[in-house]
């Protein structure tokens, strides 16, 4: 069975705002697991990096990559 990766982004995405904080690969995998997915490390990365790229994430560590929720008011 193939998941919908727009799904993924989207259950990501609204697990980053509703509880902000640090964001890694390992905690996006737990968000993702937790909402029903089976998700990869790979495809993780890169929702985060779109994440950060749309402003919802910023990076805050290169190493290990680290994130930090954006919160809007």
């Amino acid at each position: 069975m193939t998941e919908d990766p727009t799904s993924q982004r989207a259950d990501l995405e609204k697990a980053v705002r509703t509880f902000g904080g640090l964001w890694d690969t390992e905690r996006g995998l737990r968000a993702l697991r937790d909402a029903g997915h089976d998700p990869h490390p790979k495809h993780t990365r890169r929702i985060l990096r779109d994440l950060a790229s749309e402003g919802s994430l910023v990076k805050v560590e290169d190493w290990p990559v680290r994130y930090r929720a954006v919160r809007t008011g």
